[in-house]
């Protein structure tokens, strides 16, 4: 199970300036992952480490989830942290977020990846609804944790979602129900559109849905984006 060991300020006990790092430690699947946000480049809520993020990884740790041989994408990585444990399950992983957060996810890669499987990571930009396309579009495993948060994204990473996935890929999707962000509508109105979607964990306490996500066969209901 997870459970956060630490934190540490990079800078000195001594000084008053702000902090810049702090690390925290996690444990999944016997793995020991150490997340440092960076606090030092205005990364804003991409230097956090969401709840979704760590109960997507307590369910890969319940299910006891198996990514070896698998190409794995995951959008909005933040931290990185479960694009991270993907890749110490076997996957061959691409972890993708804006340019100004890319830094952040290429630090927590050298710190918790053994060099002699770094060459399974990829780290690079993805704009949703715009360079989706540079990107193949036969991916085994898609990952997201927090990403469902803006209705004004919601096509975007409808459209996105569609053009990384095949019939074959299973979309992990792990989301706080925020009523208030859309959560709800983006789940059963939006998704099932384009998806077939089950609830495979929910943390009750957290009002946390993990939904297990595969593309719908082509046809005429397969209808573009308003």
């Amino acid at each position: 199970m997870q459970a956060e060991q630490e934190k540490k300020d990079a800078s000195s006990s001594d000084s008053k300036e702000p902090i810049k790092k702090l690390e925290s430690r996690f444990h999944f699947c016997g793995k020991a992952l150490r997340i440092t946000r960076d606090f030092s480049n205005n990364l804003g809520v991409s230097a956090i480490i969401w709840e979704a993020s760590l109960v997507l990884c307590r369910y890969f740790e319940q299910e006891k989830i198996d990514f070896s041989g698998k190409k794995v994408i995951e959008l909005g990585s933040g931290t990185g942290i479960v694009g991270i444990l993907a890749i110490l399950l076997g996957g061959d992983v691409t972890l993708t977020d804006q340019p100004p957060v890319l830094s952040q996810i290429e630090f927590n890669v050298a710190n918790n990846v053994p060099a002699s499987i770094q060459s399974r990571v990829t780290v690079c930009p993805l704009r949703w609804g715009e360079d989706q396309c540079q990107f193949p579009a036969d991916y085994d495993v898609i990952l997201g944790s927090d990403v469902v948060y803006s209705p004004i994204y919601f096509p975007a990473l409808i459209q996105t979602l569609r053009h990384l996935s095949s019939q074959t890929t299973v979309i992990y999707l792990c989301s706080k129900m925020r009523e208030v962000m859309g959560a709800m509508d983006f789940h059963e109105k939006l998704l099932p559109r384009y998806f077939n979607w089950d609830i495979v964990h929910r943390n009750e306490e957290k009002e946390i849905n993990v939904y297990r996500v595969t593309k719908k066969d082509q046809g005429p209901e397969d209808q573009p984006l308003p």
